[in-house]
């Protein structure tokens, strides 16, 4: 006969799952996919190496368990922002939301956008550019619906900006120190990025720009 789990004794490998989950982002938020490993993380979740191998078979199975919880947060935000207001005030916060979170946490944002990862990594880190990218596609359909923005395919001026982004933030967020996180120029490297975003979906600039000036409070900045 089978064994059965009881309700009880999956609730606590649900709960200790997590907790390994939880410690692996925080071993990748200070030593980035390369530093990461079995034993590093079964010490920051205080559990036995072999408990960290009952749950996931290897390094990239929990570090795309930690793709899903981290990156899965992180799309939930951006599309809360990019939901309601004008089109381009929805792009605008996507993008500082997107870049101004990544900054907040450079070394977890580095292996989650361009850090060498498994293939098997990769392939996820792919998958969640596309969800990413269907939040800014809603902007600029809305933005051309209502006249704010040139027609144009928004599906792939969408891929582009997100691109676009996590390209320009590679040297940012590798540049970080270890007695200063955030690196510097961050706010310079966010205003910059949302003015070319509004120049490549073709938003007009008499009037518009300066709506969104460098230096007011970004949206869903705090982590």
């Amino acid at each position: 006969m089978a064994y059965r789990r009881t309700p009880a004794v999956q609730a606590r490998l649900d709960a200790q799952q997590q907790q390994i989950v939880r410690a692996a982002a925080s071993v990748l938020a200070r030593s980035g996919y390369g530093g990461l490993s079995m034993a590093a993380v079964a010490a920051a979740a205080g559990v036995a190496t072999g408990t960290v191998y009952g749950h996931f078979a290897g390094k990239s199975e929990l570090v795309g368990a930690v793709f899903r919880q981290v990156v899965e947060r992180e799309v939930a935000v951006v599309s809360a922002v990019t939901a309601e207001g004008a089109a381009l005030e929805r792009l605008v916060a996507g993008v500082e939301t997107f870049a101004g979170r990544a900054l907040k946490n450079p070394r977890l944002a580095y292996a989650m956008l361009a850090e060498p990862v498994d293939a098997a990594v990769d392939a996820q880190r792919l998958h969640y550019r596309q969800v990413f990218a269907q939040s800014f596609e809603a902007a600029i359909r809305a933005g051309m619906a209502g006249g704010e923005i040139a027609g144009q395919d928004p599906r792939i001026s969408a891929a582009a900006l997100v691109g676009a982004i996590a390209e320009v933030m590679v040297g940012p967020l590798s540049q970080r120190s270890d007695d200063d996180p955030e690196p510097a120029g961050a706010d310079r490297v966010v205003a910059e990025l949302v003015a070319f975003a509004l120049r490549a979906v073709g938003a007009p600039e008499s009037g518009g720009y300066e709506r969104f000036a460098p230096g007011r409070e970004r949206p869903g900045h705090d982590r």
